[in-house]
């Protein structure tokens, strides 16, 4: 056998197969791929109370954790209020002490003397009536003296009481009800002074969470409302990817499933990821039939996955590929 006819057969053979190797590549419908792309949790951070911004100390990509300051205002009213509570309190507990301490030594000893000079009086006006009741008896006194005598002595002896009874009422003190009233004030102050001290603290912004900075939306001197964000922070270390899927494509994409994705962002590195959310999307995002009669309007679905080993150098908004 000619060995150069057998080579050339050979070569025929080889560049036959090569091109029918392409020709049944070329008549095969290209891979379907799915683009979606990065998102990552993002924490909008807002002020409970209304003030102006008086320094704003961080910018955006700069990394927090949980506590740090990123934002200082001032608020007048706020220091006002807290300066009025700071007074009632004071007060409040002034009285409070007052009630639990009772009156000073030097109440009680005038109380007891005026109990005993009223007392002194008492006797000697009883002494005048027993007096002026037996010339009376004898006839010595006209019976009008006597009367009067013994109105003295009945004046006299009540004053005592009086007295006595004041001089009780010092040396014990106020009763356990009005020692009661007087501490539930002073609590009721402390908890107002305790919720403009919440208020005033407010106007220090801290960081709830850990993070990078994403947006700062505040400038000094502006005035910041209550409860508009005026920073973001994103946690980088809680990641996912976002696909929008036909439901004839998601059998592939089921709850807890797995699949690879390539990031071109990071030189088309593989990543595997896992299913933990899919939800049908509004009508609006229906994949319509192309002609009346064929076909059938196929649902959209949101498929989310958290990658299954953390993506180094991954960032929100990067493109994800899946084959």
């Amino acid at each position: 056998m000619n060995r150069p006819l057998v080579f050339k057969a050979a070569a025929a053979i080889v560049v036959l197969g090569l091109l029918g190797l392409g020709l049944w590549r070329a008549s095969q419908p290209p891979p379907e791929v799915f683009q979606g792309q990065m998102e990552a949790r993002e924490t909008d951070i807002a002020p409970k109370v209304t003030a102006r911004i008086s320094q704003v100390l961080v910018k955006e990509g700069d990394p927090v954790s949980v506590g740090t300051l990123l934002i200082r205002t001032d608020s007048p009213e706020v220091a006002a209020k807290l300066a009025q509570a700071t007074a009632a309190q004071q007060a409040a507990q002034a009285v409070a002490d007052k009630a639990h301490n009772g009156a000073r030594p030097q109440e009680v000893e005038m109380a007891r003397l005026q109990w005993q000079r009223a007392q002194a009086a008492a006797d000697l006006a009883q002494i005048s009536f027993k007096r002026v009741n037996g010339l009376a008896r004898d006839g010595l006194v006209a019976a009008q003296k006597r009367d009067e005598a013994e109105a003295n002595f009945k004046a006299s002896r009540d004053q005592a009481l009086t007295a006595k009874a004041q001089y009780d009422m010092a040396r014990t003190g106020a009763r356990p009800e009005d020692k009661a009233a007087a501490n539930a004030q002073a609590r009721q102050v402390a908890g107002v002074v305790a919720e403009v001290e919440a208020a005033k603290a407010e106007t220090e912004l801290k960081s709830p969470v850990a993070g990078e900075v994403a947006k700062v939306l505040a400038k000094v001197g502006e005035l910041s409302p209550q409860g508009v964000a005026v920073v973001s922070v994103v946690d980088l270390k809680d990641q996912w990817v976002v696909l929008n899927v036909r439901e004839d494509r998601l059998q592939r994409f089921a709850m807890s499933a797995e699949f690879d994705a390539q990031l071109p962002a990071l030189g088309n590195k593989t990543v595997r990821f896992k299913v933990f959310y899919s939800a049908v999307l509004p009508d609006f995002a229906t994949w319509r039939a192309t002609r009346a009669g064929q076909g059938f309007d196929a649902r959209t679905f949101e498929i989310r996955a958290r990658p299954v080993a953390p993506i180094d150098g991954a960032r929100p908004g990067m493109s994800v590929l899946v084959q």
